[in-house]
C-alpha cells in the first residue's frame, strides 16, 4: 500500500506571525490614508507640524469648542500656528498705525500671528507685572501752547528714566474723542511701575471740551502749558503757516479788521491762541492752579535746565535732567541735548524748529502789544508770575 506524502503544516506561531504582520500593514495604510483626508481638508495640515506648539495649536483647533478660548495661548491670531515664524507678513494694529506712522512708539508696532506662551511662562518681575510694563492713561499731559515750546519740553522731559511719553499728538481730548479710553490708552508707551506716562498736544488748550474731557478721565492729571511772549508767538504761528501755505495773505491782512483804526481780528486762530486769560478760565473750572504748571518759553531758551528743574519738580520727579544735558545750538538759537552715549550726534529739535520769522512793521507789532498788555496782565494776575512780556 502506497504511503501519502505527509502535508506539512505550519506551526500556530508561524500562523500567528503573518496575521499580527497582516493586520499591522492594514493599520498603516488606514492611518495613512486618513493623513490624506486630513491634509486635504484642513488648512492647518498643509505644512508639516514641525514644532510642539503646532501640533497643540492643531489638536485645540480640532477639540470642544470650549478649548478654542484658550486656543490663543499657543496658536496667536494666526490661522496657520507659527506662520509668523516662517516669514509671513502680518498687519499692524490699525490704532498704532493710523497715529503713529511719523513716529512709532518706542515699543515698537504689535506684530500679530507670534505664539504667546502661556501666562505662567511670561517673563514676570519680582513683583508679578510683567517686565514689558503696560500700556496706562497719562497722569500728566502737555496741553500748550501751539508754538509756545511744547516739543523742546517733551524731548527734554522724555530724557527722565521714570517718564515714558508718546512721541507724537494724538489729539484724543479735541478730534478723537468718540473713540473711547480705550484706544487712547492703545496709543501710548508701556510703562514700569513708578514710570509715569505723558502726552503733549498743544491744541487742547484752546479747546473748550478738553478740561472737562479730561477731567472726566482723571481728575489728579498733572497739566504742563508752556507760554511764550504773545506777539512773537502769533507771528512764529504765522510763519509756520505760511510755509505750508505761500498763497496766504499777509500777516498784517490777517492780523487786522482795519488797518486804519487799529481794530485787531481777535478771531484770526495766530491771534486768539495768544489770550491766554480766556483760555485758562475755562481749565480753572475743573482743575487747581496746583495741578497747572506754566513753563516760561523764554526762560525756556536762556535756561533750560533752571525750567526743567521746576517741571521734573511739578511732576514728583527727581532732578535728573540737568545742565550737563544741554548745549546753546547758535545756528539754531536755542538750546540741544547733548549727544547720549549711543548717538555719534546730537540731539536737536527738527528743521521747521528755530526758522527765521518774517518780519513784520515795527508799528504793527507795537500794536498787537497795547492788544495783548491787558490780558497778560490779567493772566500774570491768575498764575501769580510775572513773564515780562511788556
Amino acid at each position: 500500500m502506497a504511503s501519502r506524502p505527509a502535508t506539512r503544516v505550519a506551526p500556530p506561531s508561524s500562523r500567528l506571525s503573518r496575521r499580527v504582520l497582516f493586520i499591522f500593514s492594514l493599520s498603516l495604510c488606514f492611518t495613512y490614508l486618513c493623513y490624506s483626508l486630513l491634509y486635504c481638508a484642513h488648512p492647518v495640515m498643509q505644512r508639516p507640524l514641525g514644532f510642539a506648539e503646532d501640533r497643540a495649536c492643531y489638536l485645540l483647533q480640532l477639540g470642544p469648542p470650549k478649548k478654542l478660548l484658550h486656543k490663543s495661548q499657543y496658536c496667536g491670531d494666526s490661522e496657520q500656528p507659527g506662520a509668523a515664524r516662517h516669514g509671513q507678513d502680518r498687519d499692524r494694529d490699525p490704532d498704532q498705525g493710523a497715529h503713529l506712522r511719523a513716529s512709532p512708539p518706542a515699543d515698537g508696532p504689535v506684530t500679530r500671528g507670534a505664539p504667546a506662551p502661556p501666562p505662567h511662562q511670561q517673563d514676570r518681575s519680582a513683583n508679578g507685572t510683567s517686565r514689558l510694563g503696560n500700556k496706562r492713561l497719562p497722569r500728566a499731559i502737555i496741553v500748550g501752547v501751539k508754538k509756545g515750546g511744547t516739543r523742546a519740553v517733551l524731548e527734554f522731559i522724555r530724557v527722565h528714566p521714570d517718564v515714558r511719553a508718546l512721541g507724537t499728538e494724538p489729539h484724543f481730548f479735541d478730534r478723537h474723542h468718540d473713540k473711547g479710553l480705550d484706544w487712547y490708552r492703545n496709543l501710548m508707551p508701556k510703562t514700569l511701575d513708578g514710570q509715569l506716562t505723558m502726552e503733549k498736544t498743544p491744541s487742547y488748550f484752546v479747546t473748550r471740551e478738553a478740561p472737562k474731557r479730561i477731567f472726566s478721565m482723571a481728575k489728579g492729571t498733572k497739566l504742563v502749558v508752556v507760554v511764550r511772549n504773545p506777539v512773537t508767538r502769533a507771528i512764529s504761528d504765522y510763519t509756520q503757516t505760511l510755509s505750508k501755505k505761500p498763497e496766504i495773505p499777509t500777516f498784517e491782512v490777517l492780523a487786522f479788521k482795519n488797518r486804519t483804526l487799529g481794530l485787531i481780528d481777535a478771531s484770526w486762530s495766530a491771534i486768539r491762541i495768544g489770550i491766554y486769560a480766556l483760555h485758562l478760565e475755562n481749565w480753572l473750572q475743573f482743575f487747581p492752579l496746583s495741578q497747572i504748571h506754566f513753563v516760561s518759553g523764554e526762560r525756556l531758551i536762556i535756561d533750560p535746565a533752571g525750567e526743567m528743574g521746576k517741571v521734573q519738580d511739578f511732576l514728583s520727579l527727581k532732578r535728573i535732567v540737568t545742565d550737563k544735558h544741554f548745549y546753546f545750538n547758535k545756528t539754531k538759537g536755542f538750546p540741544c541735548l547733548k549727544k547720549p552715549e549711543s548717538s555719534s550726534l546730537p540731539r536737536c529739535l527738527g528743521k521747521s524748529k528755530g526758522r527765521t520769522h518774517v518780519q513784520i512793521d515795527s508799528d504793527v507789532i507795537e500794536q498787537l502789544k497795547e492788544f495783548y498788555r491787558p490780558y497778560n496782565i490779567k493772566f500774570y494776575q491768575m498764575v501769580g508770575q510775572d513773564f515780562r512780556w511788556d
